[in-house]
C-alpha cells in the first residue's frame, strides 16, 4: 500500500460535473495512511458538497479495495463561497445508524485537560460492567489517546470482513485510535481527518450490542464533541472537572457546549477533591473543595459525586490496571462504583438513585 496506489484509484472514480477522475479535477486535497488505516480529504466547492456525497462514498469503496488496507474514510471540506443557502443540518437521529446495537450513548468530557477525566471515563465504565453490564469504552481523543496505556495493552485489534473489532479488556469492549498506531507516533492531521477517524470508530467497528458506550472525550469544544453530538443519538454527558475556579471556568463551558448542541448533561463529577496522606491519614483540600457541587447546583445540573486524589488510583490508571477492576472491594473503587450506579439509574429514568450520594464531610 502507498499514497501513489491509493491516487491511482481515486483517479478512476470521475466528476459527474466535468467527467474528470478525482486527481485530475484537483480535488484529492490530503491522503494519509498509517498501518492499513487510510484518510482522505476531497476539498470540492461548497455549492457542489451535496452533489459530491455519491463520489466520496465511491472513492471510499475504491481505496478500500486496494490490497493492505484495513479501512478507509474519505471526507469532504469545502473551501469556496457556497452558490445557494448552506444546507440544513442532518435531521435528529441520523447518527443513530453508526451504533445501531447500542442503547446509551455517554460522553465524559471536561472544558480543560489534567482534571483525571480518562482516569474516571476508564474507572466507570469498568464499575458498569461490574453490574452486569454490557459495556463499551471509545477514545475519542485523537491527538493524545489513553486508553491503551490505562487497559494496559498494545494489542492490535482484528479485522475481518472490512469490520474492526473492539479489544476485550476488563469486562469491556474497547476501541482507540492508539491501537491502530504506534504508541509514540503523532496524529499531526487536520480537523476533517479528526472527524473521519471518529466516524471510523464508531461505524466500522463492531460493537454488537451493548447496554451502554462510554465515550472518553478529548478537553475542550471543538470538532470531536461536534461530531459525536451530530453523529450519534447521545444520551447525555458528564462533565469531570477538579474544584479549582479555573477548572469550573472551562466545565461551565463545557455543560453550555453541550446544551447548544441539544445533548442533555446527566451531571458534574468532582475529581481530585481532596487529597489524603497514605501515611498518616491527614487529609488536605489540596484544590480546594466542593467547587463542582456548588457549580452543579448553579447550573442546575446533578452533583453525581466526588473523587478523591489517591496514590492508588493514579499508580494503578499507569499500570493498566483500573482500580474498580484490580482492587474492587476498595474505598476508591467504592466510590467509582456508587458514581455509576447513580448514572445507570438517570439513563433508566429511575426516580432515586441506586447509589448513594458520596459525601467525605
Amino acid at each position: 500500500m502507498s499514497e501513489h496506489a491509493v491516487r491511482q484509484a481515486l483517479a478512476l472514480v470521475k466528476d459527474p460535473g466535468t467527467g474528470k477522475g478525482l486527481v485530475e479535477a484537483g480535488f484529492v486535497e490530503a491522503v494519509l495512511l498509517r498501518d492499513g488505516l487510510v484518510q482522505v480529504t476531497l476539498a470540492v466547492p461548497r455549492e457542489r458538497a451535496r452533489e459530491m456525497e455519491a463520489v466520496r462514498a465511491a472513492a471510499e469503496a475504491a481505496v478500500g479495495a486496494l490490497p493492505g488496507v484495513l479501512s478507509a474514510t474519505v471526507v469532504l471540506t469545502a473551501h469556496k463561497p457556497a452558490a445557494e443557502a448552506p444546507a440544513k443540518p442532518a435531521p435528529a437521529g441520523q447518527g443513530a445508524m453508526l451504533m445501531p446495537g447500542v442503547k446509551h450513548i455517554v460522553a465524559v468530557a471536561s472544558g480543560k485537560g489534567g482534571v483525571g477525566k480518562s482516569t474516571t471515563a476508564v474507572n466507570l465504565a469498568v464499575s458498569l460492567a461490574a453490574q452486569g453490564l454490557r459495556v463499551g469504552l471509545l477514545d475519542a481523543d485523537i491527538y493524545g489517546p489513553s486508553l491503551p496505556q490505562m487497559l494496559g495493552t498494545q494489542e492490535k485489534p482484528r479485522v475481518a470482513a472490512s469490520r474492526i473489532h473492539p479489544i476485550d479488556r476488563w469486562g469491556l469492549k474497547a476501541m482507540s485510535i492508539g491501537f491502530l498506531v504506534e504508541q509514540e507516533t503523532p496524529m499531526v492531521w487536520r480537523g476533517p481527518m479528526v472527524m473521519g477517524a471518529l466516524e471510523q470508530m464508531m461505524g466500522q467497528v463492531e460493537w454488537g450490542d451493548l447496554d451502554i458506550m462510554v465515550v472518553d472525550m478529548p478537553p475542550g469544544t471543538g470538532d470531536a464533541q461536534l461530531t459525536m453530538s451530530q453523529r450519534v443519538p447521545l444520551a447525555g454527558a458528564v462533565i469531570v472537572s477538579t474544584p479549582q475556579d479555573v477548572a469550573l471556568i472551562d466545565a461551565r463551558r463545557g455543560v453550555r457546549m453541550f446544551e447548544k448542541v441539544n445533548v442533555p448533561v446527566l451531571g458534574l463529577i468532582e475529581n481530585m477533591s481532596f487529597y489524603c496522606c497514605p501515611n498518616c491519614g491527614h487529609r488536605a483540600d489540596i484544590f480546594g473543595h466542593g467547587g463542582a457541587e456548588k457549580e452543579a447546583e448553579r447550573l442546575g445540573t446533578e452533583f453525581l459525586g466526588a473523587l478523591p486524589l489517591k496514590l492508588a488510583i493514579r499508580e494503578l490508571a499507569d499500570a493498566g490496571t483500573p482500580i474498580a477492576a484490580a482492587k474492587p472491594d476498595s474505598e476508591e473503587a467504592g466510590h467509582y462504583r456508587a458514581i455509576a450506579a447513580r448514572l445507570w439509574g438517570k439513563l433508566n429514568g429511575e426516580a432515586k438513585p441506586r447509589g448513594p450520594k458520596i459525601s467525605f464531610e
